[in-house]
């Protein structure tokens, strides 16, 4: 069995449906929900990794990130009720919410309840890893994986 393998095997324990483009394995997982009138946020736990053969190093990225959807009140151009559909989903990588997953965290667990232990899931990857006699490097952001 491949590193990558026993890696998308941990993905499949969490459970998540894990994709692959260009060498990049990316996988979520949603943490929480909230409902209010008319709309609807999650909350969503976000991981890539790539494994590099040619130097025996796994690159491993995380974040949290946040969708909504919903109807929203207030004026608009295009509709006389002053009601409309919003679609929004922001990465909290690109944001002013940057940081350190530990850090979105805490400012999302104002907001959510949820109780998910991402850094077993970080630490699974590296035992795994080092296991295998691979370099395991932790990225803040995707840029570079």
């Amino acid at each position: 069995m491949s590193l990558t393998d026993d890696l998308k095997n941990i993905v499949s324990r969490i459970p998540a449906k894990i994709n692959e483009k260009k060498g990049i394995y990316e996988f979520e997982v949603i943490l929480a929900e909230r409902k209010a009138f008319l709309s609807k946020q999650k909350l969503i736990y976000s991981a890539k990794f790539r494994v590099d053969e040619q130097n025996r190093e796994v690159r491993f990225t995380e974040m949290l990130k946040e969708s909504g959807a919903g109807m929203s009140s207030g004026g608009s151009d295009d509709m006389s009720s002053g009601f409309g559909f919003k679609k929004e989903s922001y990465n909290t990588m690109s944001g002013s919410r940057e940081g350190t997953i530990e850090e979105q965290s805490r400012i999302f667990g104002k907001k959510y309840e949820y109780n998910f232990d991402y850094g077993s899931i970080r630490k699974q990857f590296e035992s795994k890893t080092k296991e295998n006699g691979y370099k395991f490097t932790y990225k803040i952001t995707s840029i570079g994986l």
